[in-house]
C-alpha cells in the first residue's frame, strides 16, 4: 500500500482540493508540504500528535516536511473553535516558546540540509508594510465569503475583533510565501482550518497563475483529534516536566472503548494488517489494545525506557503491586500540622484537586481513595510515619499520586 492510500485507510484525510495531484505527488515522494503551529504554550501537547506522526509518515516516504513556527501569527491568535479572544503573548513569550516547539519537534522529524525544514513565519510577517499588503492581498479576499467561513461565523455572535479579522490573510499569505521562496506546493491542517487554508491555494492561484500547483488537504480532526490532548480540564503536554511519562502513559491507557482503535489507527506506526486483526477484540481484550496504545505513543516521545517504566508501574498499581516509578510528590516537615497531614490538604499538595472545596466534594462524591481503602472522612489524617512510607492517592479513575515525606 502507498503512504497516501494508507493515510485515507487510517482515516487521517478529511478534505482535499485536488486528489489526483496530491496523490500522485505524496507517493513519488515529490511533495513539499507544510504544517503550522503557533506557539500559545511552551509545549506541543497530544493535540499536536496527529499533525507531527503525519509529517513523520509523509518524510519516510521521502517527502519533505516544512514545520512552520507561528511567531508571526501567534501575535494575532486564530479565532478557529474559539468562544473568545486568545490572550495576546509577548514577542519574548512567542520568542520562547518557538524554541520549546523545536525542541520537541526534533524527536519526531528529522531536520537538516536536503530534509526537513523549520522556518518561523514572524521572519516575513512582522516585516511587513501594511498598506502595501493590503495591495497585494487584501484585493484577493471576499469579505463575504470570508465572513461565511466556519471559524468565523461561529465567533460572530460572541463578537470578533478586527484583530483576529485578520488570521486568514495572514495564515494564506504563510502558502504563498512559503511557496515562493521554499518551493513548498502543498499545506495540511486540521479540519477546522478548512476556511483558513483555502484562502492560501486560492491566493496563490490569482497571484501566480490558476496552473499553479497548491493544494491543500486537511486532518480528521474535528472528532477525536479535538478531544485529544485534554483530561480534567489540563492539558497532556509532551514535555515531561508538564506531564510525566506515567501521567502521559496513563492518559492513553484511558481513553474511552469506542476511540482506542481509532487512536491506535491515527497516531501509531504499528502496521495496518496488525490493527485490523486487533480490531476484531472485544471487551477484556479492549485493554490490552489500550495499553499498547499507551506505550506505542508513550515511546515515540518519551523513549522506549520510559515507556517501559510507565508501563510497569501502571500495571503494578492496577494489580495491587508497589507503585513503582508513579509521579511523586515530596512533603515537607512544613506541610505538616502537629506532625499529621488531612487527606485534603494531601489532594491539593499533590495536585490531584485544585482547592480543598473540590477535594472535599470528590471525597463525598466517593471518588477518592488511599491505598486501598475509599475515603469517606473528610477529616482523615496521616501521620509522618505513615507518609514517610509513601501514600498513594487515587481520585477517581485516572489521576493517581504517591505522597512521600522527606
Amino acid at each position: 500500500m502507498e503512504i497516501y492510500e494508507e493515510l485515507v485507510a487510517r482515516g487521517l484525510i478529511a478534505q482535499v482540493t485536488d486528489e489526483k495531484e496530491i496523490r500522485d505527488m505524496i507517493n513519488a515522494g515529490k511533495a513539499t508540504f507544510y504544517i503550522g503551529f503557533d506557539c500559545t504554550a511552551d509545549s506541543l501537547t497530544a493535540g499536536h500528535f496527529m499533525a507531527l506522526t503525519l509529517m513523520k509518515r509523509l518524510q519516510m516516504a521521502g517527502n519533505r516536511p516544512i514545520a512552520l513556527i507561528g511567531g508571526g501569527t501567534t501575535m494575532i491568535g486564530d479565532p478557529s473553535g474559539r468562544t473568545d479572544m486568545r490572550k495576546m503573548l509577548t514577542r519574548e513569550d512567542i520568542d520562547h516558546n518557538a524554541q520549546c516547539f523545536k525542541r520537541q519537534m526534533e524527536s519526531f522529524i528529522e531536520f537538516g540540509e536536503g530534509k526537513a525544514q523549520m522556518v518561523n513565519n514572524a521572519d516575513w510577517l512582522l516585516g511587513l508594510n501594511y498598506v502595501e499588503l493590503l495591495r497585494e492581498v487584501g484585493a484577493c479576499f471576499s469579505v463575504n465569503n470570508m465572513l461565511r467561513a466556519e471559524c468565523y461565523k461561529q465567533r460572530m455572535e460572541r463578537g470578533l475583533s478586527f484583530l483576529e479579522f485578520n488570521y486568514m490573510i495572514m495564515q494564506s499569505y504563510d502558502f504563498y510565501y512559503l511557496y515562493q521562496h521554499y518551493g513548498c506546493n502543498m499545506q495540511f491542517g486540521g479540519n477546522d482550518q478548512w476556511s483558513n487554508m483555502l484562502g492560501g491555494t486560492e491566493l496563490i492561484r490569482r497571484k501566480l497563475g490558476r496552473d499553479a500547483h497548491a493544494m491543500t488537504i486537511t486532518l480528521l480532526t474535528d472528532s477525536q483529534g479535538n478531544k485529544m490532548g485534554k483530561t480534567a480540564g489540563n492539558a497532556v503536554w509532551l514535555d515531561p516536566n508538564k506531564t510525566s511519562p506515567y501521567d502521559f502513559y496513563q492518559y492513553w491507557r484511558n481513553v474511552g472503548d469506542a476511540d482506542v482503535m481509532k487512536c491506535i489507527k491515527m497516531l501509531t506506526f504499528l502496521p495496518l494488517d496488525e490493527i485490523a486483526e486487533m480490531e476484531t477484540w472485544k471487551d477484556s481484550d479492549l485493554n490490552r489494545a489500550k495499553e499498547i496504545l499507551a506505550f506505542e505513543l508513550t515511546k515515540l516521545v518519551h523513549g522506549e525506557e520510559e515507556a517501559n517504566r510507565a508501563q510497569q508501574s501502571a500495571r503494578a498499581l492496577f494489580g495491587g503491586g508497589d507503585s513503582g516509578e508513579m509521579p511523586t510528590v515530596e512533603l515537607a516537615e512544613s506541610d505538616l500540622r502537629d506532625g499529621a497531614a488531612d487527606i485534603m490538604s494531601l489532594l491539593v499538595l499533590s495536585g490531584l484537586c485544585p482547592s480543598k472545596s473540590d477535594a472535599r466534594r470528590n471525597i463525598q462524591q466517593g471518588g477518592v481513595i488511599a491505598g486501598d481503602e475509599k475515603v469517606t472522612d473528610i477529616g482523615l489524617t496521616f501521620t509522618a510515619e505513615k507518609l514517610r512510607a509513601g501514600v498513594v492517592l487515587r481520585r477517581g479513575k485516572k489521576s493517581f499520586k504517591k505522597v512521600i515525606l522527606k
